[in-house]
């Protein structure tokens, strides 16, 4: 089954299009816009508020979400809005933006503890009507019914998962992008790939998943350096935020795998963005993978441009793992867990917690167990 956003609007400046197209969806008098101080430092949400504030429609602004929230975090913030009369929420800004605002939306209609709600359809009930507009080109969270957070006492990052956080209009503008940098546009676009990489080889994937997953990697293929390098490149900007929507229908439909997995622990014990971890465990998972996944790979480096000519099998799949770390290197993405304080010690710990993360292992197409998992993080700690 696939199920995505009830509406998408995909162009650049679409966010011009934001107040007429929530009147097409409802008459909509009481909205919370959640989003971070730095796009409100850019009058992003000034101007929405006006035109909010000229429709008749009164708002009220958020923007203390921390980046990969905690679930105190999102009680807490929560917590000074349960009583307000909302009927409509607005998230803009990166993926913890906009999961923290899908949350809001369930909790209005069902004020659980968070935790309750962490694993597979657990959330009761819909929630209060989802407008969501990303800032950042990585998690594609818009289009997906997933929801993470952080437990620090557990050292690890969860998932909350269900058709009810899915949002009742995405506005994908790629005019809002342009003002990342680099390090941001990298870490996220290769969160993007990695969600369209190991949604094409989860043992769930099917058809419906391997067409956005391989038009992800497309896209992003041909434009993250670009983006990276020249970042006003509006069109390499859309292409990549194209490319990340397109990997979280992807991973809506087959899910991720042991990447995924195996990056919760190093974001929840070490705070390693979740983009910069999975851009470090990408090669050496594959890797680990490849003599499951040749054919597959195949046909990743084709959606990915390389010049393969008559090579086959696991001479195409090593082009694509080296593209990989060529890509990493050139953007600056570290390499080494050490840089982040992780120790040999560790590794065990970490090895543990990231096998509890069945949900995700169990789409890997190739099973791990402990010493599997150990082996790829002791290969970022040379």
């Amino acid at each position: 089954m696939f199920e995505t956003a009830r509406s998408i609007v995909a162009g650049q400046h679409t966010i011009a299009e934001l107040v007429p197209r929530i009147k097409r969806h409802g008459n909509f008098k009481h909205v919370v816009i959640v989003t971070q101080p730095s796009i409100k430092a850019r009058g992003v949400i000034d101007r929405i508020e006006s035109e909010l504030s000229q429709a008749g429609i009164s708002s009220r602004c958020l923007s203390d979400v921390k980046p990969e929230p905690t679930v105190d975090n999102i009680q807490q913030v929560y917590s000074r809005i349960a009583s307000e009369p909302v009927d409509l929420f607005i998230g803009i800004g990166g993926g913890s933006v906009l999961d923290a605002t899908k949350l809001f939306s369930v909790l209005m209609t069902d004020p659980v503890d968070v935790m309750s709600l962490v694993g597979i359809d657990r959330v009761s009930k819909p929630g209060i009507p989802t407008v969501l507009i990303p800032t950042t080109s990585g998690t594609g969270s818009e289009v997906t019914p997933n929801a993470i957070v952080t437990i620090p006492e557990q050292e690890l990052k969860v998932g909350i998962i269900s058709r009810h956080l899915l949002p009742m209009l995405v506005i994908i503008d790629p005019a809002l992008t342009v003002s990342l940098p680099p390090n941001i546009t990298a870490a996220t676009g290769m969160d993007a790939f990695t969600h369209a990489l190991e949604s094409y080889i989860s043992t769930k994937a099917n058809p419906i998943s391997d067409m956005f997953a391989l038009e992800s990697m497309r896209l992003i293929s041909g434009s993250l350096l670009q983006a990276y390098h020249h970042g006003s490149d509006l069109q390499a900007r859309e292409n990549v935020l194209l490319g990340s929507m397109y990997g979280g229908m992807a991973l809506s439909s087959a899910g991720t795998a042991a990447v995924h997995a195996l990056a919760y622990p190093l974001g929840g014990k070490f705070n390693i963005t979740h983009g910069v971890a999975n851009s470090m465990l990408l090669p050496h998972v594959m890797t680990f993978n490849m003599d499951a996944i040749q054919t597959r790979l195949g046909h990743v480096a084709c959606a990915m441009g390389l010049q393969i000519g008559t090579e086959g099998g696991k001479a195409v799949s090593e082009a694509v793992i080296r593209q990989i770390f060529e890509w990493t290197s050139e953007m600056h993405i570290p390499q080494n867990l050490r840089a982040f304080g992780v120790t040999d010690e560790d590794v065990g710990e970490l090895a543990v917690a990231a096998s509890k993360v069945t949900r995700l292992l169990h789409n890997n197409p190739k099973p791990m167990n402990i010493d599997d998992i150990q082996a790829v993080y002791r290969q970022l700690l040379p």
